[in-house]
């Protein structure tokens, strides 16, 4: 008997890709979807592609609350806006409900370092403080044993995902140094969520590449320092500068580094990569001489990972790429969810890229 579920911010990107991949998973079916400004809707007239798709396309969108939730679904992903999302998981973990937010709200373990970030004049402080420690970090990679027990699952951000699954097993076996890092990293428009904004219609994208939010003023900075220095075992400082790309989906992410031993050689740091996911279901140490490409994990929960020495700077490079809806938000969520249910962690997620 499938495990009914419920998606709560249907109408936005994250939402889509879940229900998308809930709606193929054989453990689970789509009871219930919730979204403000769509309710009433049916979900195929908000979303097209789910048109035909009888599990999900011909579900009405209702108006969240958190009680119809309860009464309908046992696991609820929450795709809501920062700052709005704490609230929705509060209420329904007090309901027993499995809460799987995808917002920033419970990634961050220090509420003030949350309200220095995210606190806005109408909402200073975190919503629910005292949920915080009881969310669980929802990188499978090195969170696995504690998202088997989870009430509730913080999904990482894209940005720190596709930062920390390259560099952080080289700070596990201090193979780099912990200060001066940084992360270059490149993601498609789909990041930037689907409200409407100049910035991103196609004639201001098109055919452009620039950095925004640079010099330590993107939110996903603090969550990066946070899980890398507890890679390291010690405080991590880290330069992050974030690019925005003329495509739909992907991050390609960069991270430079200082080696402890300059005597080492690429293979020295392949070796740790491959040793620390050895087994890993969706993560691809790639040889040498082969790089991440965007492409190659379009559309699946995969991650493409390698690193090279550069021998004339002396810097490490850890590269990564993933699909920043999927392994980057909602398919890593799915794969939470089949952790804390006790199924086969790839249940529903077993699908390669789309390529071309």
């Amino acid at each position: 008997m499938s495990v009914p579920v419920a998606v709560v911010g249907a109408s936005g990107y994250t939402g889509a890709e879940a229900l998308r991949l809930l709606a193929q998973h054989p453990k689970v079916h789509v009871a219930a979807a919730y979204a403000r400004r769509a309710a009433g809707s049916r979900l195929a007239d908000v979303f097209p592609q789910f048109d035909g798709v009888p599990s999900v396309g011909e579900l009405a969108i209702e108006a969240f609350d958190a009680d119809a939730v309860a009464s309908k679904a046992e696991i609820a992903f929450v795709g809501l806006p920062h700052g709005q999302s704490a609230s929705a998981v509060a209420a329904l973990h007090q309901r027993g409900v499995l809460a799987i937010d995808l917002s920033a709200d419970f990634r961050l373990r220090d509420p003030d370092v949350y309200a220095r970030w995210y606190g806005s004049d109408e909402q200073p402080a975190h919503p629910a403080p005292e949920l915080i420690a009881r969310a669980v970090y929802g990188l499978p990679e090195r969170y696995r044993d504690s998202l088997r027990s989870a009430e509730i699952v913080a999904c990482p951000g894209c940005y720190p995902t596709s930062a920390i699954l390259p560099i952080a097993p080289l700070l596990d076996a201090g193979l780099v140094e912990t200060s001066g890092l940084i992360v270059d990293a490149k993601t498609g428009v789909s990041g930037a969520g689907r409200g409407a904004s100049a910035s991103v219609h196609f004639s201001e994208i098109g055919e452009g590449v620039r950095a925004y939010k640079v010099a330590g003023r993107h939110r996903h900075t603090p969550e990066m320092a946070q899980e890398l220095s507890a890679a390291a075992g010690q405080p991590v400082t880290l330069l992050f500068t974030p690019h925005l790309l003329p495509m739909v989906r992907g991050i390609l992410a960069c991270v430079y580094a200082r080696p402890t031993d300059p005597s080492r050689s690429a293979d020295d740091y392949r070796e740790a990569l491959t040793e620390a996911y050895a087994g890993e279901p969706f993560v691809s140490v790639l040889p040498a001489g082969r790089t991440p490409d965007t492409a190659h994990v379009r559309g699946s929960n995969r991650a493409h990972v390698a690193v090279e020495v550069d021998a004339d700077s002396g810097f490490v490079l850890a590269m990564a790429a993933i699909d920043n809806l999927v392994k980057g938000s909602s398919g890593q969520a799915v794969q939470c969810m089949n952790l804390a249910r006790g199924w086969s962690e790839t249940t529903g997620l077993e699908s390669g890229g789309l390529f071309p």
